[in-house]
């Protein structure tokens, strides 16, 4: 969707780009030549005009003449019988005969002193200051001045200076207004007005009105395009926002079945979601609660799954924090495992599981004192088995359904070991207790055989643990009966009769 989107759009935008410098030349070549055109056409009806009155006012008038009258020049030629117009009214003429059409250029005549029985010269602002700088300044040759918004006017002005001959007319004739010219003063101005009204230029930039027009289209076009895929993506953005607040409730919900171990592996796409399995070097945890089938009978349904289901989360968090592989909890019974999907190696593996056991029982004392506060008379007690051996590990099951667990005689070794431990005790194989050897004190059992296992087992329980390992400054034990709970760290070492310190351990059968 994205490539059908962009692509018309880029190609457009790029079409209007190379089309602007192409559209500007058309117009201007146009436009040239229609003003070209326009100012040849008015310039040549100016000159057929003058020509027309320099046949019928000049010439003619000569030609119409007696021979015997003498021809003389004259600002009132009509009235002098083979009389022809002087300079200044020729120049008259000429501005009347450019005024009487609608040109875009004209010729101006004007002076602020007209002979008596002319009609005076209305003058504007342009001819005023124009008159003022040639007077003030003889230098001055021209002066431009620029007018006009919708139809701007450029016009140019010079000044008509006494000659010789005008001075001694001037000064002569009855109907002059002033008899003190000298040479070389401003008589008036001559100007030469070139417009260009806009409404007529702008027809000829019909490339540009076409190339804006197709701009506007474009980027009208573009905006309701980017528009309606905003509205399509915010559809599909509220749509995947649902997707996954769904799927990411469904992950939490599927993540209380599976271990975060394999969660995690298979929701970062580490590992496929496919029915295999392989052989590994794993150390299996197994541990059990002690006469569990006696202990429900004395509990009420509720109370019985409250206290299960806390003994087995607290389990559950233990294993995790550890690194254990939580395999199922069967009943109340826990299968873990260290080795995969992760692993530290065969002995780091051993030696987690054992700190995790430790650390289960530890957690054990403390709820078995809750749980005798809350009323239970005998609460859980947990045995647990411990075994380092090879194991197939993997996905077992169907296409539609499978479990990730581990299969083999030495996953049931685990099981058979914990069996056999004490309550409350762990129960190693030797093939774990040569990994963690240095961390406990361990005592041979009797030996026992498996089937599937054609070696003789020697199982292993732990009696207590290295005093690198031990914090024991609260020491709980229980027994048919008793419960004793002892805090060393609080005791007067005085009173407890050691020049060193309490006690650190209590033994005993």
């Amino acid at each position: 969707m994205r490539e059908r989107s962009i692509w018309p759009a880029a190609i457009a935008v790029i079409l209007l780009l190379v089309a602007l410098p192409v559209a500007v030349v058309l117009d201007l070549r146009d436009f040239t030549h229609q003003l070209s055109e326009r100012q040849a056409n008015d310039i040549s009806k100016i000159i057929t005009d003058i020509r027309t009155f320099y046949a019928n006012d000049v010439v003619g008038r000569i030609l119409q003449a007696d021979p015997h009258t003498k021809i003389t020049a004259t600002d009132n030629y009509r009235d002098v019988a083979g009389a022809i117009p002087i300079p200044a009214t020729f120049s008259l003429e000429i501005g009347r005969l450019t005024s009487s059409r609608d040109n875009t250029v004209r010729y101006e005549f004007v002076s602020d002193y007209p002979f008596a029985g002319r009609p005076p010269h209305n003058l504007d602002d342009f001819q005023l200051k124009a008159l003022a700088s040639f007077r003030a300044d003889p230098n001055v040759q021209t002066l431009e001045a620029a007018e006009g918004g919708w139809s701007p006017t450029v016009r140019l002005a010079s000044p008509i200076r006494m000659t010789a001959a005008c001075v001694a007319c001037h000064n002569s004739h009855p109907d002059s207004p002033k008899k003190d010219w000298n040479v070389g003063d401003v008589r008036g101005i001559q100007a030469v007005s070139v417009s260009q009204p806009l409404s007529q230029g702008s027809i000829g930039f019909h490339y540009l009105f076409a190339y804006f027009a197709a701009a506007i289209a474009t980027g009208v076009a573009f905006i309701v395009m980017q528009w309606r895929q905003s509205r399509e993506l915010a559809l599909v953005n509220g749509e995947l926002k649902e997707a996954n607040n769904f799927l990411a409730t469904v992950s939490l919900k599927i993540a209380k079945y599976l271990s975060p171990e394999i969660y995690k592996s298979v929701f970062s796409g580490e590992r496929d979601v496919k029915v295999t399995a392989e052989r590994k070097k794993l150390t299996i945890f197994f541990s059990d609660i002690v006469d569990f089938t006696a202990t429900t009978e004395r509990m009420q349904p509720e109370e019985l799954t409250a206290h299960l289901n806390e003994y087995l989360t607290e389990m559950s968090h233990i294993a995790i924090s550890h690194g254990a592989t939580v395999d199922k909890f069967i009943g109340d019974a826990i299968l873990a495992f260290f080795g995969d999907p992760q692993t530290l190696g065969p002995r780091e593996d051993a030696r987690a599981c054992l700190r995790m056991a430790l650390a289960m029982q530890k957690r054990l004392e403390y709820l078995q004192v809750k749980w005798r506060q809350q009323g239970i008379e005998h609460p859980f007690r947990v045995r647990m088995g411990i075994n380092t051996g090879y194991c197939n590990v993997g996905n077992f099951g169907s296409d539609d359904r499978m479990d990730y667990t581990i299969i083999g005689a030495e996953a049931n070794l685990a099981a058979r070991l914990q069996s056999i431990a004490p309550a409350g005790g762990i129960m190693l194989s030797y093939e774990t207790y040569s990994n963690v050897r240095d961390m406990v004190d361990a005592s041979a059992g009797e030996q026992i055989s498996m089937k599937g296992i054609s070696r003789p087992i020697v199982p292993y329980l732990v009696r207590g643990v290295r005093e690198q390992l031990r914090d024991d400054t609260v020491i709980t034990e229980m027994d048919e009966g008793m419960s004793l709970t002892l805090d060393t760290a609080g005791l007067d070492p005085a009173r407890c009769g050691a020049s060193t310190g309490c006690p650190r351990t209590i033994r005993g059968d």
